[in-house]
Protein backbone atom coordinates (compact mmCIF):
# COMPACT_ATOMS: atom_id res chain seq x y z
CA UNK A 1 0.00 0.00 0.00
CA UNK A 2 1.71 3.19 -0.62
CA UNK A 3 2.59 5.85 1.93
CA UNK A 4 0.16 8.01 1.20
CA UNK A 5 -2.84 6.33 0.67
CA UNK A 6 -5.85 6.58 2.86
CA UNK A 7 -5.62 3.28 5.42
CA UNK A 8 -9.78 4.28 6.39
CA UNK A 9 -10.68 3.56 2.39
CA UNK A 10 -13.27 1.02 2.55
CA UNK A 11 -14.81 -1.26 -0.50
CA UNK A 12 -17.45 -0.17 -2.75
CA UNK A 13 -20.77 -0.71 -2.17
CA UNK A 14 -20.58 -3.65 -4.56
CA UNK A 15 -17.52 -5.20 -2.99
CA UNK A 16 -17.93 -8.80 -0.99
CA UNK A 17 -17.21 -6.41 1.96
CA UNK A 18 -19.58 -4.29 1.87
CA UNK A 19 -22.03 -6.82 0.80
CA UNK A 20 -21.07 -8.61 4.48
CA UNK A 21 -21.05 -5.83 6.85
CA UNK A 22 -24.49 -4.49 5.19
CA UNK A 23 -25.50 -7.94 5.84
CA UNK A 24 -24.14 -8.29 9.35
CA UNK A 25 -25.69 -4.51 10.52
CA UNK A 26 -29.66 -4.13 10.32
CA UNK A 27 -30.42 -0.51 8.66
CA UNK A 28 -30.88 2.22 10.99
CA UNK A 29 -34.47 3.28 11.82
CA UNK A 30 -35.08 7.17 12.09
CA UNK A 31 -34.48 8.74 14.92
CA UNK A 32 -36.68 11.43 16.93
CA UNK A 33 -34.13 14.07 15.97
CA UNK A 34 -35.71 13.22 11.94
CA UNK A 35 -39.37 13.16 13.59
CA UNK A 36 -38.75 16.39 15.02
CA UNK A 37 -37.62 17.94 11.57
CA UNK A 38 -40.41 16.77 9.26
CA UNK A 39 -42.93 18.30 12.09
CA UNK A 40 -40.90 21.52 11.60
CA UNK A 41 -41.15 20.74 7.81
CA UNK A 42 -44.72 20.17 8.21
CA UNK A 43 -45.82 23.66 9.62
CA UNK A 44 -44.51 25.39 7.05
CA UNK A 45 -46.45 26.86 4.30
CA UNK A 46 -49.66 26.94 6.77
CA UNK A 47 -50.91 29.92 8.69
CA UNK A 48 -54.23 28.28 10.15
CA UNK A 49 -54.06 27.16 13.45
CA UNK A 50 -56.23 24.39 12.61
CA UNK A 51 -54.22 23.59 9.55
CA UNK A 52 -50.88 23.13 11.20
CA UNK A 53 -52.69 20.95 14.22
CA UNK A 54 -53.69 18.65 11.74
CA UNK A 55 -50.77 18.47 9.63
CA UNK A 56 -48.73 17.61 12.86
CA UNK A 57 -50.98 14.44 13.64
CA UNK A 58 -50.57 13.30 10.53
CA UNK A 59 -46.99 13.60 10.51
CA UNK A 60 -46.94 11.74 14.41
CA UNK A 61 -49.32 9.12 12.91
CA UNK A 62 -47.67 8.58 9.90
CA UNK A 63 -44.22 8.03 11.40
CA UNK A 64 -45.43 5.40 13.81
CA UNK A 65 -46.78 3.11 10.92
CA UNK A 66 -43.19 3.40 9.14
CA UNK A 67 -40.84 3.44 11.66
CA UNK A 68 -42.69 2.75 15.65
CA UNK A 69 -39.67 4.80 16.47
CA UNK A 70 -41.81 6.43 19.44
CA UNK A 71 -42.97 4.65 22.80
CA UNK A 72 -46.89 4.82 23.04
CA UNK A 73 -45.48 7.33 26.28
CA UNK A 74 -43.96 9.27 23.66
CA UNK A 75 -46.62 9.60 21.44
CA UNK A 76 -49.19 10.48 23.99
CA UNK A 77 -47.08 13.09 25.34
CA UNK A 78 -47.09 14.65 21.84
CA UNK A 79 -50.68 14.00 21.42
CA UNK A 80 -51.14 16.08 24.45
CA UNK A 81 -48.69 18.95 23.38
CA UNK A 82 -51.04 19.61 20.67
CA UNK A 83 -53.82 19.57 22.64
CA UNK A 84 -52.32 21.63 25.51
CA UNK A 85 -52.20 24.58 23.11
CA UNK A 86 -56.29 24.42 23.08
CA UNK A 87 -57.00 23.84 26.64
CA UNK A 88 -57.56 26.91 28.80
CA UNK A 89 -57.27 27.59 32.93
CA UNK A 90 -60.99 26.06 32.91
CA UNK A 91 -59.72 23.39 31.65
CA UNK A 92 -57.30 22.27 34.27
CA UNK A 93 -58.02 24.67 37.78
CA UNK A 94 -58.72 23.06 40.87
CA UNK A 95 -62.57 24.05 41.45
CA UNK A 96 -62.93 26.42 44.46
CA UNK A 97 -64.67 23.50 46.70
CA UNK A 98 -61.29 21.52 46.81
CA UNK A 99 -59.29 24.44 47.26
CA UNK A 100 -57.38 23.75 50.85
CA UNK A 101 -55.98 27.14 52.35
CA UNK A 102 -55.37 28.93 55.18
CA UNK A 103 -56.41 32.35 56.99
CA UNK A 104 -54.24 34.90 58.28
CA UNK A 105 -54.93 34.41 61.85
CA UNK A 106 -54.12 30.83 61.74
CA UNK A 107 -51.02 29.99 64.40
CA UNK A 108 -48.27 28.61 63.00
CA UNK A 109 -49.12 25.14 64.89
CA UNK A 110 -52.04 25.05 63.27
CA UNK A 111 -50.47 25.44 59.64
CA UNK A 112 -47.78 22.97 60.03
CA UNK A 113 -50.74 19.97 60.91
CA UNK A 114 -52.14 21.61 58.16
CA UNK A 115 -49.49 21.57 55.27
CA UNK A 116 -49.43 17.90 57.33
CA UNK A 117 -52.13 17.11 56.27
CA UNK A 118 -52.52 18.63 52.77
CA UNK A 119 -49.85 17.16 51.61
CA UNK A 120 -49.24 20.33 49.69
CA UNK A 121 -46.04 22.63 49.44
CA UNK A 122 -47.64 25.71 48.83
CA UNK A 123 -51.57 27.26 50.30
CA UNK A 124 -53.30 30.35 49.44
CA UNK A 125 -53.53 33.26 52.97
CA UNK A 126 -56.88 34.92 52.80
CA UNK A 127 -58.65 37.57 55.14
CA UNK A 128 -61.88 36.07 56.36
CA UNK A 129 -63.02 34.56 53.31
CA UNK A 130 -61.56 33.30 50.07
CA UNK A 131 -62.78 35.86 48.47
CA UNK A 132 -60.05 37.78 49.71
CA UNK A 133 -56.68 36.37 49.33
CA UNK A 134 -53.42 37.86 50.07
CA UNK A 135 -50.90 35.55 49.01
CA UNK A 136 -49.14 31.76 49.51
CA UNK A 137 -47.27 30.78 52.51
CA UNK A 138 -44.41 28.07 51.18
CA UNK A 139 -43.40 25.07 53.72
CA UNK A 140 -40.01 26.02 53.36
CA UNK A 141 -40.48 29.48 54.70
CA UNK A 142 -42.43 27.81 57.81
CA UNK A 143 -39.66 24.98 58.22
CA UNK A 144 -36.95 27.82 58.64
CA UNK A 145 -38.85 29.17 61.65
CA UNK A 146 -37.93 26.26 63.66
CA UNK A 147 -35.73 27.42 66.80
CA UNK A 148 -33.51 25.27 68.98
CA UNK A 149 -33.88 26.48 72.66
CA UNK A 150 -31.38 25.57 75.38
CA UNK A 151 -32.86 22.86 76.23
CA UNK A 152 -32.72 21.07 72.70
CA UNK A 153 -36.03 21.22 72.41
CA UNK A 154 -37.45 22.51 68.73
CA UNK A 155 -39.79 25.25 68.90
CA UNK A 156 -41.28 27.72 66.48
CA UNK A 157 -40.41 31.02 66.54
CA UNK A 158 -43.23 33.47 67.46
CA UNK A 159 -44.17 34.82 63.99
CA UNK A 160 -47.58 35.83 62.55
CA UNK A 161 -47.78 33.93 58.97
CA UNK A 162 -48.86 36.65 56.74
CA UNK A 163 -45.57 37.77 57.19
CA UNK A 164 -44.60 34.59 55.51
CA UNK A 165 -46.94 35.48 52.05
CA UNK A 166 -45.11 35.41 48.67
CA UNK A 167 -46.95 36.70 45.63
CA UNK A 168 -49.84 34.60 43.55
CA UNK A 169 -50.72 35.31 39.93
CA UNK A 170 -54.20 36.02 39.81
CA UNK A 171 -55.88 35.20 36.55
CA UNK A 172 -59.55 34.70 34.50
CA UNK A 173 -60.25 31.05 33.81
CA UNK A 174 -60.47 31.98 29.91
CA UNK A 175 -56.62 32.42 29.53
CA UNK A 176 -54.92 29.90 27.82
CA UNK A 177 -53.11 27.49 30.18
CA UNK A 178 -49.75 27.89 28.11
CA UNK A 179 -50.41 31.46 28.46
CA UNK A 180 -50.22 30.33 31.99
CA UNK A 181 -47.37 28.59 32.02
CA UNK A 182 -45.33 30.42 30.30
CA UNK A 183 -45.99 33.49 32.80
CA UNK A 184 -45.13 31.15 35.86
CA UNK A 185 -42.06 30.45 33.92
CA UNK A 186 -41.32 33.87 33.61
CA UNK A 187 -42.32 35.32 36.99
CA UNK A 188 -40.97 31.93 38.45
CA UNK A 189 -44.20 32.15 40.31
CA UNK A 190 -45.47 28.54 40.63
CA UNK A 191 -49.33 29.34 41.59
CA UNK A 192 -52.49 31.23 40.85
CA UNK A 193 -55.98 31.70 42.22
CA UNK A 194 -58.57 31.97 39.01
CA UNK A 195 -60.47 34.93 39.69
CA UNK A 196 -64.18 35.15 38.31
CA UNK A 197 -65.84 38.31 36.57
CA UNK A 198 -67.08 39.88 40.02
CA UNK A 199 -63.07 39.44 41.55
CA UNK A 200 -63.71 36.47 43.50
CA UNK A 201 -61.82 33.31 44.20
CA UNK A 202 -63.61 30.76 41.76
CA UNK A 203 -60.43 28.10 41.32
CA UNK A 204 -56.67 27.60 41.78
CA UNK A 205 -53.82 26.36 39.33
CA UNK A 206 -50.41 25.34 39.79
CA UNK A 207 -47.44 24.48 37.60
CA UNK A 208 -47.91 20.86 38.45
CA UNK A 209 -51.37 21.12 36.97
CA UNK A 210 -50.28 22.36 33.81
CA UNK A 211 -47.16 20.06 33.32
CA UNK A 212 -49.22 17.01 34.06
CA UNK A 213 -51.82 17.91 31.46
CA UNK A 214 -48.62 17.32 28.93
CA UNK A 215 -46.88 14.33 30.64
CA UNK A 216 -49.51 12.89 32.82
CA UNK A 217 -50.35 12.43 36.15
CA UNK A 218 -47.28 12.96 38.40
CA UNK A 219 -47.62 10.89 41.93
CA UNK A 220 -44.98 11.20 44.84
CA UNK A 221 -44.62 9.36 47.43
CA UNK A 222 -47.19 11.22 49.21
CA UNK A 223 -49.93 10.79 46.72
CA UNK A 224 -52.80 8.46 48.33
CA UNK A 225 -54.37 6.08 45.45
CA UNK A 226 -57.81 7.61 44.50
CA UNK A 227 -60.58 5.47 43.41
CA UNK A 228 -61.22 4.95 39.68
CA UNK A 229 -63.16 7.68 37.91
CA UNK A 230 -65.52 5.09 37.18
CA UNK A 231 -65.75 1.09 37.69
CA UNK A 232 -68.37 -0.68 35.71
CA UNK A 233 -70.14 -3.00 37.73
CA UNK A 234 -71.67 -6.29 37.04
CA UNK A 235 -75.48 -5.61 37.02
CA UNK A 236 -75.06 -3.36 33.84
CA UNK A 237 -74.64 -0.03 36.55
CA UNK A 238 -71.59 2.51 36.80
CA UNK A 239 -70.50 3.83 40.27
CA UNK A 240 -68.16 7.06 39.55
CA UNK A 241 -66.43 10.21 40.54
CA UNK A 242 -69.58 12.73 40.56
CA UNK A 243 -66.85 15.42 39.21
CA UNK A 244 -66.28 13.01 36.37
CA UNK A 245 -67.21 15.18 32.95
CA UNK A 246 -70.53 14.12 30.84
CA UNK A 247 -68.38 13.78 27.67
CA UNK A 248 -65.86 11.52 29.35
CA UNK A 249 -68.82 9.38 30.55
CA UNK A 250 -70.28 9.30 27.50
CA UNK A 251 -66.99 7.94 26.12
CA UNK A 252 -66.21 5.50 28.56
CA UNK A 253 -69.55 4.43 29.44
CA UNK A 254 -71.61 4.92 26.14
CA UNK A 255 -74.20 6.22 27.96
CA UNK A 256 -75.47 9.73 27.56
CA UNK A 257 -76.72 12.03 30.24
CA UNK A 258 -76.28 15.32 29.15
CA UNK A 259 -79.75 16.54 29.21
CA UNK A 260 -81.30 19.23 27.21
CA UNK A 261 -83.34 20.25 29.95
CA UNK A 262 -80.37 20.54 32.28
CA UNK A 263 -78.81 23.38 30.93
CA UNK A 264 -75.26 24.18 28.75
CA UNK A 265 -73.69 25.29 31.95
CA UNK A 266 -73.94 21.76 33.52
CA UNK A 267 -70.62 19.69 32.43
CA UNK A 268 -70.37 17.14 35.58
CA UNK A 269 -72.28 14.24 36.55
CA UNK A 270 -72.83 15.73 39.99
CA UNK A 271 -74.11 18.88 38.39
CA UNK A 272 -76.46 17.04 36.69
CA UNK A 273 -77.75 15.77 40.18
CA UNK A 274 -78.25 19.10 41.88
CA UNK A 275 -79.58 20.60 38.34
CA UNK A 276 -82.66 17.92 38.26
CA UNK A 277 -82.87 17.91 42.60
CA UNK A 278 -82.56 21.58 42.89
CA UNK A 279 -79.97 21.38 45.84
CA UNK A 280 -77.13 19.08 46.78
CA UNK A 281 -78.99 15.80 48.05
CA UNK A 282 -77.31 13.74 50.67
CA UNK A 283 -76.01 10.59 51.05
CA UNK A 284 -78.59 7.72 50.04
CA UNK A 285 -80.79 9.56 48.31
CA UNK A 286 -81.47 8.33 44.65
CA UNK A 287 -82.85 11.04 41.91
CA UNK A 288 -84.79 9.80 39.13
CA UNK A 289 -84.59 11.80 36.13
CA UNK A 290 -84.35 11.15 32.05
CA UNK A 291 -84.57 7.36 32.40
CA UNK A 292 -81.80 7.11 35.03
CA UNK A 293 -81.93 6.64 38.59
CA UNK A 294 -78.74 8.27 40.61
CA UNK A 295 -78.09 6.79 43.93
CA UNK A 296 -75.93 9.19 45.80
CA UNK A 297 -72.68 7.03 47.49
CA UNK A 298 -70.77 9.69 48.72
CA UNK A 299 -71.43 13.06 49.79
CA UNK A 300 -71.22 16.16 51.92
CA UNK A 301 -73.30 19.80 52.54
CA UNK A 302 -71.67 21.14 49.96
CA UNK A 303 -71.25 18.88 47.20
CA UNK A 304 -72.15 15.14 45.84
CA UNK A 305 -68.89 12.84 45.77
CA UNK A 306 -69.70 9.58 44.20
CA UNK A 307 -72.76 7.89 42.68
CA UNK A 308 -73.84 5.01 41.08
CA UNK A 309 -76.04 5.31 37.63
CA UNK A 310 -78.35 2.86 36.55
CA UNK A 311 -80.66 3.26 33.96
CA UNK A 312 -84.43 2.56 34.83
CA UNK A 313 -86.30 -0.37 33.54
CA UNK A 314 -89.12 0.75 30.35
CA UNK A 315 -91.68 0.26 33.02
CA UNK A 316 -90.74 2.24 35.78
CA UNK A 317 -89.46 4.64 33.59
CA UNK A 318 -92.72 5.13 31.97
CA UNK A 319 -94.87 4.76 35.39
CA UNK A 320 -92.46 7.86 36.45
CA UNK A 321 -93.80 9.97 33.49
Amino acid sequence: MPADSDPKTVPASGSPASTANDAAQPTPRPLLSDLAARLASAVKGFRRESSIHESLEEVIEESDRETQELSSQERLMLANLLRFGEISIADVMVPRADIVAVEEKTSLAELVALFREAQHSRLPIYRETLDDPLGMVHVKDVLALVETGPDGQMRWANVNISKLKRDVLFVPASMPALDLLLRMQSTRIHLALVIDEYGGTDGLVSIEDLVEEIVGEIEDEYDVEEAPEIIRQSDGTFIANARMSLEDFRERAGVDVAFEDIGEDVDTLGGVVVAALGRVPGRGEIVSHGGFEFEILEADPRRVKRLRIRARQPAQAATAS
